[in-house]
């Protein structure tokens, strides 16, 4: 093992001395335990052979802003690296997860009826209607203009993130706390809008 660690370290040197095959030399001797322990952790090959990569071009480009510092540890703190992106990948799955209208609950602003519209049908739909934009009137100012961006202009997550400044996940984020602060009141208020 220590010849491993040695080895490592003159591989390393050698890189940074202008041997660019050192590196690569480098990263097949851990390319296998460090490309099964992504696949342990995700689960899927295409996403492990991203990640895997990634995990390399970082490797490699604090190396070449000299930020690494051996210490004899160098897959020990290229698995560190892996495991990180695994993270990164993770989270962005978690903010990413699509989640359709009906489980949001955007339906409640936008419903469709399917069978043949009445006029009793069109009084109940412009009641529900006067209902719900009163309701968003109620809403603080943030979460009224997400709501009537996206219901009123049609606008998308992203549209509206660009038009008020801010991250798409803020956007996001003010409708979800407006739709949560809707059903509360419609809770409170005992409304039907069906």
């Amino acid at each position: 093992m220590n010849v491993n660690v040695l080895s490592d370290k003159m591989l390393l040197n050698s890189y940074l001395s202008g041997d660019r095959s050192a590196m690569s030399q480098l990263i097949e001797r851990h390319s296998r335990r460090v490309r099964d322990y992504i696949r342990m952790m995700v689960k899927d090959d295409a996403v492990a052979d991203d990640i895997f990569q990634e995990t390399f071009i970082k490797a490699v480009r604090v190396i070449d802003e000299g930020r690494y510092t051996d210490s004899g540890k160098f897959l020990s703190w290229v698995l560190r690296i892996a495991h990180n992106r695994v993270l990164d990948y993770f989270r962005a799955q978690k903010q990413s997860r699509q989640v359709n209208e009906s489980d949001a609950g955007y339906d409640m602003l936008g419903t469709l009826r399917f069978a043949e519209s009445n006029i009793e049908d069109e009084m109940v739909s412009r009641q529900i209607e006067d209902d719900v934009r009163r309701l968003i009137e109620l809403l603080p100012d943030e979460q009224q203009q997400v709501v009537k961006m996206r219901y009123y202009s049609k606008m998308s997550f992203q549209e509206i993130a660009d038009q008020t400044s801010v991250s798409i996940n803020t956007a996001l984020g003010r409708m979800r706390y407006a739709l949560i602060n809707l059903r509360r009141m419609i809770k409170e208020k005992n409304l039907v809008l069906s």
